[in-house]
């Protein structure tokens, strides 16, 4: 089998273009919820601790003082960027889960369909088998 011809099976598989599709989505979504914590969640989070998480940072070199913003502080020199950590941690926390949620929605309308469908019936016992229950029910009577 040529490699052009493998490779073609391997990526017009259903999984592979599952996977593009659920990648394309998740980056999408990624965007999505970055943008709710960034826009809604941390300037909210920020009026209750009255400060601004994204310029929130400790100097690392007598070059940096406090007061500027992040990006100043950076050009300055180096910068232990807390404030963008824990918004980096709020939008995971936020992530894992909405993805709890859709894992968990999926698995319950996963055992609702399983529930609906009745179990195959037993399949029916071979000849053979049929000829010892005989021969077991004559040795019985």
């Amino acid at each position: 089998m040529s490699f052009i011809k493998e490779f073609r099976e391997f990526a017009t598989k259903g999984n592979v273009m599952d996977l593009a599709v659920g990648v394309i989505i998740g980056g999408a979504f990624g965007k999505i919820v970055d943008s709710v914590v960034n826009d809604l969640i941390m300037p909210v989070v920020g009026i209750l601790f009255k400060a601004d998480f994204t310029n929130l940072y400790l100097p690392l070199s007598s070059k940096v003082t406090t007061g500027l913003t992040l990006v100043e502080a950076k050009k300055l020199g180096p910068v232990f960027a807390w404030g963008s950590f824990v918004t980096a941690v709020i939008n995971f926390l936020i992530l894992a889960l909405v993805i709890f949620f859709l894992v968990k929605g999926m698995n319950r309308l996963k055992r609702k369909n399983e529930a609906a469908v009745p179990p195959p019936p037993p399949p029916a016992p071979s000849t053979t088998e049929q000829l010892l229950m005989e021969i077991r029910d004559a040795l019985k009577k």
